[in-house]
């Protein structure tokens, strides 16, 4: 795995500032492997991405440190508890929000609250000062006599944070909290996720979209069960892996672009070129002339490498590797 970040084990981190630490961690289904081997640990207080395709195992990887399911090899505690023999401890302590609304669509916004505040055991005084706090946080005041199912994308989502939070986590699992969200309600989500994080939340979230990877203060990368790499945004494009010794990206823009794509793609010594907006973005040997690769006339500039070819590099070489084993 291209990991930048030592456990805390390894380097004498004070466990109190670990909210998740997760060893040689593997769920298996019969002879089906969700997860394999993955180690990590997420400080308290972080914004932690977890990142990969559908099918990856990271809504498996979740639900396991929540203590939902059973981890078949491996070591993992959440908030210092074992999530083998202390899980429903864990489970009073995380919030948990799912990749599809899973909240009461046949109930107003307030009957949900009111709801998940008998779930969560808060008498009256505790509901009624909670919901008022939370409301404040996410704006959802104008809507509580609204049938949940009437909620747009982005309300919707709000509603399920609010419930995940009624009872106070330490830590919150936000299972692709912005799939299907419109980008105005995308980035107001991400601005409450940052609020929540400044009162020393620990959020770990999943998402398939490179600009909220960006956002995360460190990001893990799952393919095909395993951990690929672990790191901040800025150390992942670093890797020695995605941009190869005696090459060079460019930028190159300035006429058709799909006809540049073409072009680029028949070269020697072009080794991927791909669609970026208006550019194309390309990874070239340095021994080889922008000249012969007659781009005259073009807008060419050098680039560094985007989280999207980090992931797509990662997981092309791992399923090589899988290839020949």
């Amino acid at each position: 795995m291209a990991s930048l970040q030592s456990s805390a084990a390894s380097n004498g981190t004070d466990n109190n500032s670990i909210a998740i630490a997760i060893h040689d961690g593997s769920i298996q289904f019969g002879k089906f492997k969700a997860v394999d081997g993955v180690s990590f640990d997420v400080q308290s207080g972080e914004v932690f991405g977890l990142l990969g395709p559908n099918g990856s195992g990271k809504t498996t990887l979740i639900r396991a440190l929540c203590g939902l399911i059973n981890f078949s090899r491996g070591e993992a505690s959440v908030l210092g508890l074992d999530v083998r023999t202390q899980s429903e401890r864990i489970r009073e302590q995380v919030g948990y929000m799912s990749q599809k609304f899973s909240l009461y669509g046949d109930l107003t916004v307030q009957e949900n609250m009111d709801f998940y505040c008998g779930i969560y055991g808060l008498n009256r005084s505790q509901a009624k000062a909670r919901q008022a706090e939370l409301i404040e946080l996410t704006g959802l005041g104008p809507y509580r006599e609204r049938m949940a199912s009437k909620l747009s994308g982005g309300w919707k989502q709000r509603l399920a944070i609010v419930c995940a939070l009624m009872h106070q986590p330490r830590l919150v699992f936000l299972d692709e909290p912005t799939a299907g969200v419109d980008p105005v309600a995308r980035r107001e989500l991400w601005d409450l996720l940052f609020q929540l994080a400044s009162q020393g939340i620990t959020l770990v979230v999943t998402t398939h979209y490179m600009d909220e990877a960006e956002r995360c203060g460190r990001v893990g990368y799952l393919y095909l069960s395993k951990l690929l790499a672990l790191g901040t945004p800025q150390e992942l494009k670093a890797l020695p892996s995605i941009t190869p010794p005696n090459t060079k990206r460019f930028e190159i823009s300035g006429r058709v672009i799909s006809d540049v794509l073409s072009d680029l793609k028949r070269r020697e010594g072009v080794h991927e070129a791909t669609i970026f907006g208006q550019a194309v973005h390309a990874l070239i040997d340095d021994g080889v002339s922008l000249r012969d690769l007659e781009l005259q006339g073009l807008q060419i500039k050098e680039a560094e490498p985007n989280l999207e070819d980090v992931f797509v590099t990662l997981a092309r070489q791992q399923s090589e590797r899988v290839k020949h084993a």
